[in-house]
């Protein structure tokens, strides 16, 4: 018997360029590469996204047993999340259209954001199946981040309030990455601990390897040679990362340590000139590189080739990017922020930093890379800190979570016979 797995990614496809623009992160990754582990067993996947380039086709398969499905709903540009909400409802109807006419139906819908997560609620209903979400991000706890509830007083994030709380109380689960995360919703939403379920993200650990010490060589040599300790960042340049703040707290380092900031357009993108102004407003403007957003494998090398990756996020519920670090051995130093703790172990694999202080950021960076014996140690514990982050075990987790919750649709279902 087929299991068929309705995703739905409404607002970016799994397919978009990491790190090119503010919407295409670590939800990409997550929702790409589940679907894959997924479909390399008995699951069928098709992923649902709207339609934001008329070039692509109108499936495209990420292997023999996933698709991508592209839905026309709205203009088919890439618009930004808080433009989308008036074509969700043309979007679920279009979905709904698709399904018919495949002739098959589905077992689960899990959606992720609440653009997605909103259609599902009104697919959930019309094909009487489970309905799992990830919001990823919660636009209450993001204005927590920026000591204001200005974000949230705009007409789209009202709109946003409202109906994650209403997705909240009817979803039949929400997955969740971190117990900090889980923590957070309950009390947000006066949720039973039973309602969610923390499935943290995963990682490709065949494609984010330490290498050999060769291998880093000559990835130090391409990325940047010579001497002078390298800094990475790597994500989305949205202001929720911090990147004024890492760009402070490099600029007062008593270690000219270079900083490479992968993401972003380097032709013309605003949020890159803006970064690139700053640096120079800070006088460290000949130690910051912009190579733009690179994939993986090019990524790989940055990687490799960094001394430490440093996130000064304000908030980050999961932290892809430095799972992907750990995973080819460089250590990672955060801010104490989100599902980070989780992830990093002060003096083990990173370091932890308070938030807001660049001062004292700069005062971690400046001991760390000066402490080579530290430096070492971390490195050795990286890879072995995150292979419990392996897709495959990710995989295990979530195909359980769905037997978990169709079982419990057919026990309903046999108790309306009688």
């Amino acid at each position: 018997m087929c299991f068929r797995v309705a995703m739905i990614s409404l607002h970016t496809s799994p397919l978009a360029q990491l790190g090119r623009t503010r919407d295409a992160g670590g939800m990409n990754v997550y929702v790409r590469e589940l679907a894959r582990e997924l479909g390399s067993g008995s699951m069928y996947v098709d992923i649902f996204t709207r339609r934001s380039d008329p070039s692509l086709p109108p499936i495209q398969w990420l292997n023999d047993q996933v698709r991508l499905i592209h839905i026309p709903a709205g203009p088919e540009t890439n618009l930004p999340p808080a433009e989308l909400f008036p074509y969700v409802e043309d979007f679920t109807r279009r979905v709904a259209r698709f399904a018919e006419r495949q002739g098959h139906g589905y077992d689960i819908i899990h959606s992720h954001y609440w653009l997605s997560a909103v259609a599902g609620m009104s697919l959930a209903r019309e094909w009487d199946v489970p309905h799992v979400t990830m919001f990823h991000t919660v636009e209450r706890l993001k204005a927590q981040q920026y000591g204001n509830s200005a974000s949230a007083e705009t007409p789209a994030g009202l709109v946003r309030i409202e109906y994650e709380g209403r997705i909240a109380a009817c979803v039949d689960r929400i997955s969740v990455s971190t117990e900090h995360e889980r923590e957070q919703l309950r009390k947000l939403y006066g949720l039973p601990s039973s309602r969610l379920s923390i499935i943290p993200c995963g990682v490709d650990l065949r494609t984010f390897t330490p290498g050999t010490a060769a291998e880093r060589c000559a990835a130090r040599r391409m990325v940047a040679p010579g001497e002078t300790p390298m800094l990475l960042f790597v994500g989305r340049l949205d202001p929720i990362k911090g990147l004024d703040l890492l760009l402070e707290s490099v600029a007062a380092m008593q270690t000219p340590a270079r900083l490479t900031i992968v993401g972003g357009n380097p032709q013309g993108d605003p949020e890159v000139e803006r970064l690139r102004a700053y640096a120079e407003e800070l006088g460290i403007a000949e130690r910051v590189s912009f190579p733009g957003a690179v994939q993986p494998p090019e990524l790989l090398n940055y990687y490799r080739a960094a001394d430490a990756l440093v996130v000064t996020s304000r908030y980050e519920s999961f932290g892809l990017a430095a799972v992907e670090s750990l995973a080819c051995g460089t250590p990672v130093l955060a801010t104490q922020v989100g599902g980070l703790p989780s992830i990093i172990h002060d003096g083990e694999n990173g370091v932890l930093m308070p938030w807001r202080c660049p001062e004292y950021i700069a005062e971690r960076l400046d001991e760390t890379l000066s402490d080579r014996f530290l430096l070492a140690h971390l490195a050795a514990n990286a890879r072995a800190s995150v292979e419990r982050f392996d897709w495959r075990r990710i995989g295990d987790e979530v195909r359980a979570l769905y037997q978990e919750l169709t079982a419990d649709q057919r026990a309903i279902a046999a108790c309306c016979c009688f």
